[in-house]
């Protein structure tokens, strides 16, 4: 009888049992690999105008107007402006469950559904480190995140809303602070298309070259998830990134004076009240920020129960955890 391994991407007898509790039953998951994304639900989103994505109009120059003397004429002058095309990107991933693996014990649809909350969660992980570290120029499938528009202290417009936390080496990390809104900064999908994460069940189906074997053939569940995504900044005033922000940890504590850096952040926002402003920090920033303001009996930092949880706020600005933003970013110069 001739054997085909089983490919290492697909749901397995073995993934059956160990998602089955001692009655058959399929409990619930602990997910030890869910992470704080917060950004997501704070985000303005609207459908773009293109169907790859969305095209930005920016005033670049004023009109020329001056004091004019009777009898004396003056030229005529005009705005400038320019468009900027911001790209979407397709999130995708694939689902395929054997037949007499998912049929097992009569648990078909509980099996299956073990798949939805990984998929969610590992969609919501993706868009998160895209719309901080996307990087076309390196990946051409992904779209321009934050990090490659706000990554020069030196040169170029976005420098004076870039503030260094004076790191150095490879041990940095950052600060975000975001006012979100439908003329500053927001998520976009293409033109005609569906907005946010989109699954397809496809039903039982036909598999063909089963674990790369020609002619190898299975019935199986398919299943698959897309989204389609994107980030515009028509006005860029309202990012502010703190970068180089050391992250080695002495004492509880670290070089980099964040109370301050942040205060300083808010004044480089043009309006508080253009869009849904935010700040967004990985869980070590959070916890040394917490720190620093109870060394200080700083009143900057609240603390406000809602209705799920609780918000932690500065100088009345909510904070969010991203764990997608890393320890590890090089000096920005």
């Amino acid at each position: 009888m001739t054997q085909i391994a089983v490919a290492s991407n697909v749901l397995t007898l073995a993934d059956w049992a160990t998602r089955s509790d001692p009655g058959g039953r399929i409990p619930l998951i602990v997910e030890l690999l869910a992470q704080k994304n917060e950004m997501l639900p704070d985000m303005h989103w609207q459908e773009g105008n293109l169907a790859t994505g969305h095209r930005v109009i920016q005033r670049t120059g004023l009109p020329v107007v001056m004091a004019r003397a009777m009898n004396q004429g003056i030229p005529p002058s005009k705005s400038t402006t320019m468009g900027v095309d911001e790209a979407t990107a397709e999130l995708a991933g694939f689902l395929e469950v054997d037949k007499s693996v998912a049929e097992l014990n009569g648990q078909e649809a509980a099996f299956r559904m073990t798949e939805a909350d990984a998929f969610i969660e590992s969609m919501n992980q993706g868009f998160s480190q895209l719309t901080i570290y996307g990087d076309p120029t390196a990946a051409p499938s992904v779209f321009r995140g934050l990090f490659p528009r706000y990554n020069k202290i030196s040169g170029g417009a976005f420098a004076q809303n870039i503030i260094s936390g004076g790191g150095s080496a490879s041990v940095n990390t950052s600060i975000w602070l975001v006012c979100w809104g439908p003329n500053s900064v927001f998520g976009i999908f293409p033109k005609g298309s569906q907005a946010g994460l989109q699954h397809h069940d496809l039903g039982l189906q036909v598999v063909e070259n089963v674990a790369g074997v020609g002619g190898a053939r299975m019935m199986a569940y398919r299943e698959y998830w897309e989204w389609r995504c994107g980030l515009a900044v028509p006005d860029w005033r309202y990012v502010v990134r703190i970068c180089n922000i050391d992250t080695t940890i002495t004492s509880n504590n670290i070089a980099a004076d964040l109370i301050g850096l942040m205060s300083r952040s808010i004044d480089r926002l043009p309006s508080l009240t253009a869009g849904n402003c935010a700040f967004y920090m990985n869980r070590t920033m959070f916890s040394i920020l917490k720190i620093q303001a109870l060394a200080k009996s700083n009143a900057a930092l609240s603390v406000e129960e809602g209705l799920t949880q609780i918000e932690y706020k500065f100088l009345g600005i909510p904070l969010r955890k991203v764990d997608q933003i890393l320890n590890t970013e090089a000096t920005v110069s």
